[in-house]
Order: structure tokens, then C-alpha cells, then sequence
């Protein structure tokens, strides 16, 4: 153990020497409460003696105990830390990682979430052994804590609602031991209820809290910094072309090698009209004014009401926190710049940065083109049941690519039908490296275990081929062999004079060279000619 070593050492040292050991809250876990009639009073330093350790952290309180028994001959602190957050999030990157991925639409709360959460922000952490290590204070036991009282109830809501769905929902404390990323030292920190205080650090250290009031009060920070430590930094993507050019395809490309969000015009405008139908009772009135606004124009939204509706869809969590991948859309310039700006081109230009949306802006535009003649073939050669139903009609296509052409400017054009990988390929080359989680581990078995069968697939596949082929070449080899031998006794019949050497050769030197033959095509060496010589020596030398 390295206090004993160092104890043991000591004589060696030309200079004094501290240790400083940073334990963990839950060496008071289980510590009954000073006062019982009322038990919400918190625990201070003074209570020092009475701590009473969680049964998985017995090793713990003991550690704690040595050292400041080492206290007498040289300088030792105990530092006994709340949970600690910030910069990786630690024990609380699970309901982080819940919340940012979106997969579940409620973020869990194992038990009733009532248990109080003593918590300190890494950096604080940091602070508070600077401060021992400068200050030489007497007391050799510090508790280590910020100043909020909340529950796990609390600290699960404050991040959902930064992060997440805003919806939480009450699970059983078991439910935590189904989670294979969580040890039990996590899963006992989480369960834990302790109320208890920094007296001594408040009164004789000054520290420069970064986050003295807790996680709650201070979550957009914490979230800014769980973002910049964890690489997860969202990426916004436009792609723009000409219709059939096959911005959809390449768009899901993306999102699926980056993890984002794929936006499409049409599908957002009928998912907000479905969701504020739903919702007539509280929204009627905005429900009613896009389908009114419908039925004037023939289906279709006015510009207006399009950029509130693709505003707010990138204005979502999901895309805010991911990235998204704006699929056709704006189609102008007036909407781009009342889109992403919240002016119309008719209004007088002001400092048009200031008014970027930065939050949903994208940072790359990509600009994917080809030739009318390669888009006329390509919509004319999909199949009816693609076509049905469609934009991409003969009649509405050619409107719609006759339209785009008025508003835009000819770029140089790619005319590869199937080569999107030659279009992707750049983009990611110049987008980067995903910015988003990787796999989970279950993805990550999944993707294992798909390769391996794959694998296997294909060694079964060259199996079966190889012997096929082989089976094949012998079939060739018999008939070639049976057409030679048949051409030979045609040959030998029409000259009388050779029957005798035909006798001799089918008696004594075919079936020795039939042999030597077979072998040779089965060893395939480089010089045959000498194969069949040594063959024909060894097993019929007489002849």
C-alpha cells in the first residue's frame, strides 16, 4: 500500500512529505442521524467519529482510518468527496448519454428519486486539494461537497430537460443492475441518501468555486462542458441539388456515418400538422390557419408558415444536440435568409451576423448537380410503383427541374448514377471524423457477430466454389481425354500398318501414362514434362 511504503520510507526523504488520500462520501452512507427526532439535519466534519460506511465500502473507511493514523509522523489528509460531475460527467453520464442519444422517450429515475445526492464539480475537487496542499490546515479530514440539496429526482429532471425528452419516469431500483455499463459502486452512489455539509472547508479555505451551488443550478454549464469533454459536438449539414440527383440518398448516408438527423421538407410539414391536429383542443387555432392556408394555395404552404414549421424542427433537441442533415431545403435565397436569419429580403440589411441563428445554421452546404439529360433519363428509367404517387411524374418533374434551373446558377455537374460513394467520400473527408457516441457495447456484439457470420458465408461460398471448380475441371479433363483416345483408335483404324504399335501402346504404355497424366493435373507443377518423365520411370521403367 502506497501510505505504508511511504511511512516505511520515510528516513530516505530530504524533505517533509504529504499525503493526501481523496475517499468518497459513502464511507458515511449508512451513519445514523445525530438527532433522531429530526433526521433531515445535515452531517458535518464534527460527526467524524460516528460515520458509519456502506457495506460495499468497508475497505474504504478502514484506508481512511490508516491514514490519518499516519498523521502523527508526517502530514496526511483525508478528502472524503460527494459524487463528482463535470468535464466526463462520471457516475452521471448515464442519464447524459439516455438524454443526448434520444432513444427512449421517458429518462429513467430508479426508485422514487428522493434520496439527497451530495455532489462536488471535479474542478472544485481540484480546488479543494490545492487549497490543502497550500494551507496546511490542522484538521486532517475534510468533507468535500458543494452546496446543493438535490435529489436524484432533480438532478435526472435538470438534465433531461437540457438534454433530452424533458420526460422522466419512475423505474425500480433493480432496473439498475439490468444496465451492464454500471458497476456496483455506481449502482450503490446513485441509490445513496446522505445529507451533509463542507463546515470546515467553508470556514478555513478559500475556495473559488466553479460550482458551489450544485449541478442543477449550474446545468447549462455543465452540459457545455460534458459536450466539449465527451467530442460530442453537433454537425449541421445542407444539401442542395436539382431534383432526382439523388440528395436524398446521399443525405442518409450521411446521417447514418454520422448519427444525425435527416430533415425532408415534406415529411416535417405533414408531421406538425399531424402533431398540432392532435393537439386541436390546446392549438386549434394554429392548426386551422395552416389548413386554411392549404386550401387557398392547392395543397401547399405559404413561405411563411414552411420557414416557422422547418424552424422549429431545427430548433428540437434531437437536432440541436445531434446535428441534422437538411435534405432539398431552402430552395432560394429569400428562404435561406429568412430562415436562418429572421429577415425578409425586403427588409433593410443590418448586421446579418448577429441575427444568424447559430443554433440551427448549418456549418457545411453542399451543392450536389448533374446534367438535365442525365436527370431526365434517370426519372424516366424508375420503376411505375417508385414513380406512383410522386413528384417525379414526366409532367411534374420536368416543371420542378425547370423551376430549379430559373433560380440557380449552373454549377460543373457529376453524371455517375451510382457512384454516391464518390460524392460521400469528400463530405466526410470534409466534414471530419463523427463527432457523436460511437456504437454501444451491444451494437458493438452486434456488428461482431454480423461480421463473423458474414465471414463465415463467404468461406462457405469459396468452399462451394472451389469445389465446383474442381469438380468441373475434372469433368473437362475426362472428356478432352475421351475425345483424344477416341480420335486415336480413328487414327490407328485407317492405317493397317500401325495396329500393331497401337496394341503396344494401349497394352504397355497408356494406362501407366493415363496414370501419370491424372497426377500431374493434380500437383500442377511448374515443369510437367519432367513430372511425367520421373512419374513414367519409376512405375513402368521396363517400357
Amino acid at each position: 500500500m502506497m501510505i505504508t511504503a511511504l511511512h516505511d520510507e520515510m528516513d530516505q526523504f530530504s524533505g517533509p512529505k504529504m499525503f493526501i488520500l481523496v475517499s468518497t462520501i459513502m464511507t458515511w452512507a449508512m451513519t445514523k442521524p445525530a438527532n433522531k427526532d429530526d433526521p433531515e439535519i445535515p452531517f458535518t466534519e464534527e460527526h467524524y467519529s460516528r460515520r458509519k460506511a456502506h457495506p460495499n465500502f468497508h475497505d474504504h473507511i478502514g484506508l481512511e482510518q490508516l491514514v490519518v493514523k499516519f498523521g502523527k509522523t508526517f502530514s496526511t489528509y483525508v478528502v472524503a468527496s460527494g459524487l463528482q460531475y463535470g468535464m466526463g460527467e462520471h457516475i452521471f453520464n448515464l442519464f447524459f448519454k439516455m438524454s443526448w442519444l434520444g432513444e427512449v422517450p421517458q429518462v429513467p429515475i430508479f426508485g422514487n428519486g428522493s434520496n439527497f445526492i451530495p455532489t462536488i464539480h471535479i474542478n472544485d475537487l481540484a480546488g479543494i486539494i490545492q487549497n490543502v496542499t497550500d494551507h496546511k490546515p490542522k484538521s486532517q479530514y475534510f468533507v468535500a461537497v458543494d452546496d446543493s440539496k438535490n435529489t436524484m429526482e432533480d438532478i435526472i429532471k435538470a438534465v433531461t430537460l437540457m438534454l433530452g425528452p424533458g420526460e422522466t419516469l419512475n423505474v425500480s431500483k433493480e432496473e439498475l443492475y439490468l444496465i451492464r455499463d454500471l458497476t456496483q459502486t455506481d449502482i450503490d452512489s446513485v441509490l445513496v441518501n446522505l445529507r451533509i455539509e463542507a463546515t470546515y472547508l467553508k470556514e478555513n479555505l478559500n475556495i473559488q468555486w466553479v460550482s458551489e451551488t450544485g449541478m442543477v443550478e449550474n446545468i447549462e454549464q455543465i452540459t457545455e462542458e460534458y459536450k466539449q469533454t465527451r467530442g460530442l459536438l453537433l454537425l449541421r449539414i445542407c444539401i442542395l441539388g436539382p431534383p432526382a440527383v439523388g440528395k436524398s440518398t446521399i443525405a442518409e448516408r450521411i446521417c447514418k456515418h454520422y448519427k444525425l438527423h435527416h430533415v425532408k421538407l415534406k415529411e416535417t410539414i405533414t408531421e406538425t400538422l399531424e402533431n398540432l391536429v392532435s393537439l386541436e383542443q390546446h392549438e386549434g387555432d394554429e392548426a386551422q390557419e395552416f389548413l386554411e392556408n392549404m386550401n387557398q394555395n392547392g395543397g401547399c404552404l405559404d413561405d411563411q408558415f414552411v420557414i416557422r414549421i422547418m424552424r422549429d424542427k431545427l430548433s428540437t433537441k434531437p437536432c440541436v444536440n445531434q446535428g441534422f442533415v437538411l435534405d432539398g431545403f431552402p430552395k432560394t435565397y429569400e428562404q435561406a435568409k429568412e430562415l436562418f436569419t429572421g429577415e425578409k429580403c425586403d427588409e433593410e440589411p443590418e448586421d446579418l451576423q448577429s441575427k444568424h441563428e447559430k443554433k440551427i445554421i448549418p456549418e457545411f452546404v453542399f451543392f450536389v448537380d448533374s446534367t438535365d439529360v442525365f436527370l431526365k433519363n434517370r426519372v424516366l428509367n424508375l420503376p411505375e410503383t417508385v414513380v406512383e404517387g410522386t413528384s417525379y411524374t414526366p409532367e411534374q418533374f420536368l416543371r420542378r427541374l425547370a423551376k430549379f434551373r430559373e433560380r440557380n446558377v449552373e454549377n460543373e455537374t457529376f453524371n455517375d448514377d451510382n457512384e454516391y460513394l464518390l460524392i460521400i467520400e469528400p463530405i466526410c473527408k470534409k466534414v471530419g471524423k463523427p463527432k457523436n457516441y460511437g456504437m454501444i457495447l451491444e451494437e458493438v456484439e452486434e456488428e461482431e457477430r454480423r461480421q463473423a457470420e458474414q465471414q463465415l458465408k463467404e468461406q462457405a461460398a469459396q468452399r462451394a466454389e472451389a469445389v465446383q471448380r474442381e469438380e468441373g475441371e475434372a469433368q473437362q479433363r475426362d472428356q478432352c481425354w475421351g475425345e483424344w483416345v477416341s480420335t486415336c483408335f480413328q487414327s490407328s483404324d485407317n492405317y493397317s500398318g500401325f495396329k500393331p504399335l497401337r496394341n503396344y501402346l494401349m497394352r504397355y504404355v497408356m494406362p501407366t501414362l493415363i496414370q501419370g497424366l491424372i497426377e500431374c493435373c493434380g500437383i500442377r507443377p511448374d515443369d510437367s514434362i519432367n513430372l511425367l518423365a520421373e512419374y513414367l520411370l519409376k512405375n513402368n521403367p521396363e517400357v
